[in-house]
């Protein structure tokens, strides 16, 4: 329990201190870009912030709430999975920042399903066994 407890709450701190700082890059003039679709921006930044206080959440106690594990899991996918796509296709570089962010998703969503079977009920050991 431990291991997933600060798995998720580091997790949830990372993920923290990465998203807000994008929240308000654009108004600090920070963005290389200009936002032509801000709805999907913001919307983005605030979902994924969302989802970094269901792993504090979590962190709290994981046994308990093990059963949202694995959507945290599907949550680290949906952007490593694509990230890998399209660097495989040559439209995302490494080591660019959406691209290390895609591999420390990936890194993540291991330690999410170490942390899950870290989390076993003792009636699921005995009965695999």
């Amino acid at each position: 329990m431990r291991f997933a407890r600060i798995v998720y709450a580091l997790a949830g701190i990372f993920g923290i201190l990465a998203i807000v700082p994008g929240l308000f890059a654009e108004s600090a003039g920070l963005l290389p870009f200009r936002i032509a679709q801000p709805e999907f921006y913001y919307g983005f930044h605030g979902t994924a912030l969302v989802w970094q206080f269901l792993f504090l959440f979590i962190a709290m106690d994981p046994v308990r709430w093990r059963v949202l594990m694995p959507f945290t899991f599907l949550e680290k996918i949906a952007f490593f999975v694509p990230i890998l796509w399209l660097w495989s296709q040559g439209r995302v570089q490494a080591p660019s920042g959406p691209f290390v962010a895609g591999m420390i998703d990936g890194l993540l969503l291991l330690l999410f399903i170490v942390a899950w079977f870290a989390t076993r009920p003792k009636a699921e050991d005995s009965a695999a066994g």
